[in-house]
């Protein structure tokens, strides 16, 4: 996988049914990959961070990937209303509820 999460399909080890995967949306164009593992790090062990860019132009699409390597990670963050990141309010959601 490309760095910055350039690629934009869903592999087979990226199981739509991942409980520990989460969609960031309403990213900053200034949030980088490091950046946003560094602000989830602290609701639990990330494994996996992506912010999502355009392939042509590099960048942001404003959203991205957090992948936690257990659930108390989620937990965490769902029981926290509200996240701000780079000066904005993002919206999360478990991945797997969005195929659902």
């Amino acid at each position: 996988m490309e760095s910055e999460g350039s690629q934009s399909t869903v592999s087979s080890a990226d199981s739509p049914h991942d409980p520990c995967k989460m969609f960031i949306g309403g990213l900053s164009w200034q949030t980088t990959q490091e950046g946003l593992k560094d602000y989830f790090c602290k609701f639990g062990e990330v494994k996996e961070s992506m912010v999502m860019r355009d392939p042509v132009t590099k960048r942001s699409r404003g959203f991205g990937f957090v992948t936690f390597a257990d659930q108390a990670g989620v937990d965490k963050v769902l029981a926290q209303t509200r996240h701000e990141l780079d000066s904005k309010t993002v919206s999360f959601y478990l991945f797997s509820r969005i195929f659902s």
